[in-house]
């Protein structure tokens, strides 16, 4: 199976490292990489299109080569899948990400941007993300991971893709805790509680700064979400589709006159 791995933490950050080993690990897959070449966390799902994309191929330390580029995360999707590795990826692989990707949280995420990016090609494709040692619940990091476990659960997941059997147009959302796991849960996203504020970041001269983001959130506490699977040691699995319409709103919209709207446009017209 050819498999693209990436990131957006950059190429050299040591969540896509551990799972690259472990991915070259299998007999079953046909690792490519394309990564940033420096952090893009919270790109989302940025895209470069004002200029050419710069790409250098890298060797890794056991010898193996993947590419750096100073696009997007789901610019490296696309350069895979547009012919830069040669025959376009059977799945996309993006993480193993420093720090969860729970709940509303996503909507901000590169990493699971770049997954979503799979879908939009029609490519099966997961997301994995992973808790520091410090055990925290939202995005502000420890300094120390181990990601051998979720490595290894990640690797196994790819080996056994026919079996898991991705419908179309899904992909895999995969939170992993830290420390000892006690299982594997399917579950829906939970609801994030933001707490932001903004905050004047110094009175200096010059134009003023100010920050908006990095105060404690909160979340829901409700079972069956990826928040309650982490806080109780369990890798947390969320299939992920893009279709974000209301079917429900195109219904009520559907019995409003509409059309009545552009009858003030028309008598401007005359």
């Amino acid at each position: 199976m050819r498999v693209l791995l990436t990131n957006d933490d950059g190429i050299q950050a040591v969540g896509l490292n551990a799972l690259r080993r472990a991915l070259l690990d299998s007999p079953n897959v046909e690792l490519s990489v394309i990564a940033p070449d420096s952090n893009r966390s919270a790109t989302a799902r940025s895209i470069t299109t004002r200029r050419p994309l710069e790409v250098d191929e890298i060797e890794f330390d056991d010898g193996t080569t993947g590419y750096a580029t100073d696009g997007t995360p789901v610019d490296c999707v696309r350069l895979g899948a547009l012919g830069l590795i040669g025959e376009p990826p059977e799945l996309i692989v993006s993480g193993i990400n420093h720090g969860s990707n729970l709940g509303d949280d996503i909507t901000y995420s590169g990493t699971v941007a770049a997954a979503l990016e799979g879908v939009v090609l029609g490519v099966p494709a997961i997301a994995v993300s992973q808790q520091s040692l410090r055990r925290e619940m939202d995005f502000r990091l420890g300094d120390e991971f181990d990601f051998s476990r979720s490595a290894a659960f990640t690797a196994a997941l790819v080996d056994s893709i026919k079996e898991v059997d991705i419908p179309g147009g899904t992909l895999l959302n995969i939170n992993c805790p830290a420390g000892e796991i006690k299982g594997v849960e399917a579950c829906k996203l939970g609801r994030r509680i933001y707490r932001d504020r903004l905050e004047l970041a110094d009175d200096g001269d010059g134009p003023r700064r100010y920050r908006i983001y990095g105060a404690a959130p909160g979340y829901h506490h409700e079972d069956g979400t990826d928040f309650a699977a982490i806080a109780e040691d369990r890798i947390a699995v969320t299939p992920l589709h893009f279709d974000l319409t209301d079917l429900e709103g195109v219904e009520r919209l559907a019995g409003i006159d509409l059309n009545r709207l552009l009858r003030p446009a028309a008598r401007e017209v005359e």
